[in-house]
């Protein structure tokens, strides 16, 4: 059986990844390359592209990854080609598809490149994307934990693709807080040009509120550099305990100074309040993530990034940020590439019922989604609407949040 049957076999009972998620717009994706013209001038392109300068658009969550074939260093854990436990073989399959990666010995991490670039080149002139690296998970003396490590994507690997591809890529450093290294490897990285650093706290093992971090955040902040961490439940990497996303725990690089990114604006998942206390109730982290949001204290270093928020299990929450017109100077659109090509968890139908998306975008969004996920992604998020309201030019524009002077 092809890779493609056994998903389509294996997604509607096994669910993806813990995600909620729907058959209705098909299973796998067709990896078409070439943009047909009738898609580049169609009417809803054409719309979400008005009133923006395709140079100020930056696709702010990409991720890049691979298995090393190339000499690159990129890491899959090996547990994930095992069949048993299903979930990690079945994930590592459907992101296999999303991003249209070759398997063939030798090609797959250039595959991953490629297809990349190919969505970026149809895209209009000035449009990039920040590639995300990935540390190590590491204990709490800072050592490489590989067996609780999902993927590894160096540092050294993105910003050489941001140096060979500079009209397409820039590049955000992965930079572990407990590592010896870390002052000296965020300095190199700060010093080859990366725009941001990157956490995801539950799958790495870190904690941002612990003490641990102080020196690291004292760095960040005198950089400038952004810290764009993942908060709320985490489903598509699995780690060390939902605890570590508990937006609340933010406080402390905030108020440090650190300009602080919280990805998919903690859209899933309750955390402790922590406000009251280590015993306090539980909240919604969406709920915690709107008071960091609403803390005057913290109006000027504290942003949210969109990315991954149409996914059905993240829909609640779109509503709530479309009609917050006052958070739209602080939020930032990314695609949290290469999901939003993993089709059984972006319900177009979905969004469509909950009126936030006109019924006769679907079928357009469906075969862009099948040509450019990068493309995809930017006219679903420019075409939701809430009481005819929808988001920001600002939340497209996100080039200059990730420029040292800003």
């Amino acid at each position: 059986m092809d890779r493609r049957r056994f998903l389509a076999t294996l997604a509607a009972p096994l669910g993806l990844a813990g995600c909620d998620f729907s058959l209705s717009d098909g299973v796998f994706n067709a990896c078409a390359t070439i943009l047909p013209e009738r898609l580049r001038t169609h009417p809803l392109v054409t719309a979400a592209w008005r009133g923006l300068d395709p140079a100020n658009v930056l696709d702010m969550h990409c991720h890049v990854f691979g298995n090393g074939d190339s000499g690159s260093g990129l890491w899959f854990n090996p547990a994930l080609e095992r069949v048993w436990p299903l979930q990690g073989y079945l994930q590592r399959l459907f992101y296999l598809n999303a991003s249209c990666t070759h398997e063939a010995p030798g090609k797959v991490d250039q595959s991953v490149v490629d297809r990349l670039l190919n969505q970026c080149e149809a895209m209009p002139r000035g449009f990039r994307v920040l590639l995300y690296a990935f540390d190590w998970a590491r204990d709490e003396s800072g050592q490489t934990d590989r067996e609780r490590s999902t993927f590894h994507v160096p540092d050294e690997y993105c910003a050489m693709l941001a140096a060979a591809h500079p009209q397409h890529f820039a590049w955000a450093a992965s930079i572990h807080p407990y590592d010896p290294a870390a002052l000296d490897r965020l300095t190199a990285a700060a010093a080859r040009g990366a725009r941001a650093v990157k956490w995801l706290p539950t799958a790495q093992g870190i904690d941002p509120a612990s003490p641990a971090c102080d020196r690291f955040y004292a760095r960040l902040a005198e950089l400038r550099l952004p810290l764009v961490t993942h908060a709320g439940d985490e489903r598509a990497v699995r780690g060390f305990g939902e605890a570590l996303g508990n937006p609340l725990r933010l406080r402390r690089p905030l108020d440090a100074g650190v300009r602080v990114v919280v990805a998919h604006c903690a859209s899933l998942g309750s955390g402790r309040d922590l406000d009251r206390g280590e015993s306090g109730p539980m909240r919604p982290n969406f709920e915690l993530f709107a008071r960091l949001m609403d803390d005057p204290r913290y109006s000027r270093n504290v942003t949210g990034d969109i990315s991954a928020v149409t996914q059905g299990n993240r829909a609640d929450v779109v509503a709530t940020l479309l009609s917050r017109r006052d958070w739209h100077e602080r939020l930032l659109n990314g695609s949290d590439y290469p999901l939003p090509g993993v089709l059984p968890i972006v319900s177009l139908p979905l969004l469509v019922q909950r009126g936030l998306l006109d019924p006769a975008a679907a079928e357009p969004l469906k075969e862009l989604r099948d040509h450019n996920v990068l493309l995809f992604d930017f006219v679903l998020k420019r075409s939701l609407v809430n009481n005819g309201a929808g988001f920001a030019r600002p939340v497209f524009e996100t080039r200059a949040y990730f420029e040292k002077a800003a």
